[in-house]
């Protein structure tokens, strides 16, 4: 059975022989979410039930919070998706495939969640996007193993017949000579070793995935990356040890899978429970998603933009208890401009005088724009499935404390939406970054426009 729910939009129903245990699921994988992860807030940090569904226990019907991946309880698929692509309208099913698509193409621009360049080159129609993550590790960890495997130096004491290395002479005293054991000498040496801390976190990730995935081809992948890694200990590994871990430029290929160990460690749990039953949670904050997709795509497609990510020099208050982020400063040819990411649905109205922007927004862009003393801001917002791009709006605000300096605040959604991969007679490009090179060159030339550097 397939649940589709859209954050904080539809309710569906669920099995109610289930339902329950569903719930105990969710929270066990919350308390043992990884907290590292670059997508937890403070607030969720702290919150000890889980916050990915809404359970309505009257009705047993479920309801999604800010969270998009992909649930799989049992027989079971829930799949969670991005509210800008909810229809109340819309009697069939959503086209979870072309959601998905575009949820992996947001990632590949991402700067927290690392992924291989080659994301955005994927060939595949699968269509949850989990299956696609755990298809390129198998794939590109198995073809990189095949070729080299990373070996580390590791320190050995080891008694021996002949001298290798250092002697160990207080070792060599207090246990060889003194018992008469002069023919074994006590040695320390450095050994070249495949038994390391990074091998033993693929040899954990790709067993951890090999029971959940459902594709012949990745099983395949994930049982020849073990077999290369047999002798290899069998050690859980956090991605904590993993992200400390660093590479030379010789093994810099590593990278990409560390990258992709620590992705599934922090955002992924499963365990067995009463032996037979399973689950597996791929979930992100969507609104991080959102801000993180931003910044990369104009960190990598706009070369006239120096975009500095989460300045956290400034605080509000003198005494430093209150400290101010904005999610970007765009640094132009001759300016720089506070920008920052609203994930949030706006709807056209003539007749607000507000212009869609919140109160709340309006007092932070402030904070902003005095404590960093710019006066320009702009707020980007996504556009949804149901409308074209909105007009965009400003609002203005008198500092009388700076002499009267105005300070500019605009509001725009940006198009990240490929409409055309929902139409029936849409065909499937060949990878996914023909699917978005058309929409990639809109974005670059809306983002700008509002910059006004076509100008």
């Amino acid at each position: 059975m397939e649940t589709n729910l859209f954050e904080y939009k539809n309710r569906e129903q669920f099995s109610e022989k289930r339902f329950e245990e569903l719930e105990i699921f969710l929270d066990e994988v919350w308390s043992k979410r990884e907290k590292s992860s670059n997508y937890t807030n403070e607030e969720d940090s702290k919150a000890e039930v889980q916050r990915f569904l809404q359970f309505f226990h009257k009705d047993k019907t479920l309801k999604s919070n800010k969270y998009v991946g992909v649930i799989h309880f049992e027989r079971d698929t829930i799949n969670l998706l991005p509210k800008i692509f909810f229809n109340p309208k819309e009697n069939e099913k959503p086209n979870v495939k072309a959601i998905n698509k575009h949820i992996l193409w947001w990632l590949s621009y991402c700067r927290k969640l690392r992924f291989p360049n080659y994301l955005s080159g994927l060939h595949t129609d699968k269509a949850d996007f989990f299956e696609i993550l755990i298809y390129l590790f198998g794939k590109y960890t198995r073809e990189l193993l095949n070729s080299s495997i990373y070996q580390t130096y590791t320190e050995v004491n080891e008694e021996l017949s002949f001298v290798k290395g250092r002697i160990g002479f207080n070792a060599y005293i207090n246990n060889n000579l003194a018992k008469g054991r002069f023919h074994k000498v006590s040695c320390e040496f450095d050994t070249f070793e495949m038994d390391n801390e990074f091998n033993r976190g693929v040899k954990f990730v790709a067993k951890l995935l090999l029971p959940i995935t459902k594709e012949n081809q990745s099983k395949r992948f994930l049982s020849d990356i073990l077999f290369i890694l047999d002798e290899v200990s069998d050690t859980a590994i956090s991605s904590t040890q993993l992200k400390r871990l660093s590479f030379n430029p010789m093994f810099s290929n590593f990278e990409t899978v560390r990258d992709y160990c620590v992705l599934f460690l922090e955002n992924s749990v499963s365990f067995n429970y009463k032996n037979d039953l399973k689950l597996f949670a791929f979930l992100l904050p969507m609104e991080y998603v959102f801000e993180d997709f931003i910044f990369g795509f104009i960190d990598k497609e706009i070369e006239e933009v120096n975009a500095e990510y989460q300045n956290s020099s400034k605080y509000l208050d003198v005494t430093n208890n209150f400290k101010l982020k904005p999610d970007l400063i765009l640094k132009l040819p001759l300016k720089k401009i506070i920008a920052d990411t609203k994930y949030k649905i706006v709807y056209e109205d003539e007749t607000d005088p507000k212009k869609g922007i919140s109160q709340t927004d309006l007092y932070q862009m402030v904070s902003y724009a005095i404590r960093f003393n710019l006066k320009e801001i702009i707020l980007f917002y996504p556009n949804t499935i149901n409308n074209e791009i909105l007009n965009d709006s400003a609002m203005e605000v008198i500092d009388e404390l700076a002499n009267n300096e105005t300070i500019k605040i605009k509001m725009a959604q940006l198009p990240i939406i490929n409409f055309e991969m929902f139409n029936e007679t849409y065909l499937n490009q060949n990878t996914l970054e023909h699917d978005f090179l058309v929409l990639k060159d809109v974005l670059v030339s809306r983002i700008k426009d509002l910059l006004n550097l076509n100008q």
